[in-house]
């Protein structure tokens, strides 16, 4: 096809786009070999923490030929998910858990994914023959540098991607095509001198403008992070129990956002009571999260972050609920209770833990209590 017939063809995938919800369309060459490398290079710093996954395939990452053999074009989509607005005063209200924007209702992956196949099946239909692959951040792609060279945002200082008069709220997906299709315009850096993202940051996790060290990042350290969460993050955790949104809340460009137009990305008013998600059992859990993002935490997860949340909410009349958790079936939820109950009760926790974990026997719960007997036994 000449060059005046893609370029029809592109808008015409644009505007199909558009009408099936998607919020932003951009075409990238691709090539990655740069992002690559600077990937590979934070990789070497051990910024990834326990996402081993991230380490995986870094030759594909490079060179996405190895993803989709004669890769040509990645059709980039943007998808909004701001649902409400939200400031910091979430941190005052102690009991009540905080969890980031977009897994306030179904998972993503769900919605998106239905969206990418009808769309692909327009590109099939325009691009007869074509090769095609789609994506919701799923694969070994670097799919932020692909988006900034499609012209939908930069990547910001806190190396989430931003929109000029949109904000950073919203999801990437991608189609991967062995079609050279017109490339878009890459998108400005506009951030400026602006570093609200880093001075905001309760871990520090933003070490130097555009550089997260995952292993201290809120969302890393309640999502991604499966074990016992290191004692010098709990307390800046706060009352979050999945994710963080700091560092998108203070951004100005995300003084422009617009609410998003799909259904499913909306909270059904469930409250976020810690008392009440302390107490979810197995099968509460699962029917409460089924379709939500949080389910990929499991039970254990989940509830080791709500145990920290209460830990830190200053309010000594909770726990007694942290109090029945240290007979639950999970070593890494009894764990992180025990640490919850010496940051609300002192040293009158030992006399709890004593009572009720006299038979303990898993190391992680040992280590805990241990280490409440060393901070507090000289106050006994």
């Amino acid at each position: 096809m000449n060059s005046e017939i893609l370029t029809d063809k592109v808008e015409t995938l644009r505007r199909e786009a558009f009408r099936i919800g998607f919020d932003g369309f951009g075409v990238a060459r691709a090539e990655t070999a740069q992002a690559g490398e600077r990937f590979q290079q934070w990789l070497g710093l051990d910024y990834d923490g326990e996402m081993a996954y991230m380490g995986r395939w870094i030759d594909k990452r490079r060179d996405m030929n190895m993803v989709l053999p004669g890769i040509q074009s990645v059709i980039c989509l943007r998808s909004n998910y701001f649902t409400a607005e939200k400031d910091l005063t979430f941190l005052e209200r102690k009991q009540t858990g905080d969890v980031s924007l977009y897994a306030l209702n179904e998972d993503y992956h769900h919605i998106l994914t239905d969206r990418l196949k009808e769309l692909e099946n327009i590109v099939q239909r325009e691009l007869p023959d074509c090769h095609s692959k789609i994506y919701v951040d799923t694969g070994p792609i670097l799919e932020k540098p692909l988006a900034q060279n499609a012209g939908l945002g930069w990547i910001g200082k806190h190396t989430n991607l931003l929109t000029e008069g949109e904000g950073s709220w919203y999801f990437l997906s991608e189609i991967l095509l062995d079609v050279a299709l017109p490339s878009s315009k890459p998108a400005a850096n506009r951030c400026g001198t602006c570093r609200e993202c880093i001075d905001i940051c309760p871990t520090r996790a933003i070490v130097a403008p555009y550089v997260l060290d995952s292993r201290r990042c809120i969302s890393y350290l309640t999502i991604e992070l499966k074990g016992a969460i290191p004692i010098e993050f709990r307390k800046a955790i706060g009352n979050r129990v999945y994710g963080c949104d700091d560092c998108q809340i203070v951004c100005p460009w995300n003084s422009y956002a617009k609410a998003a137009t799909e259904s499913g990305y909306y909270s059904k008013g469930e409250t976020w009571d810690l008392v009440d998600l302390i107490r979810l059992n197995e099968e509460q859990f699962r029917e409460r999260f089924r379709r939500s993002p949080i389910k990929r935490l499991k039970r254990r997860g989940f509830l080791r972050n709500v145990a920290v949340a209460l830990g830190n909410c200053g309010d000594s009349k909770v726990a007694p609920y942290l109090i029945d958790v240290l007979a639950d079936a999970e070593a890494l939820i009894r764990a992180h209770a025990v640490w919850a109950l010496g940051e609300l009760l002192g040293h009158a926790a030992l006399d709890e833990v004593d009572k009720q974990l006299a038979d303990e026997s898993d190391a992680l719960v040992l280590e805990e209590i241990q280490r409440l007997k060393t901070q507090y036994s000289q106050a006994r």
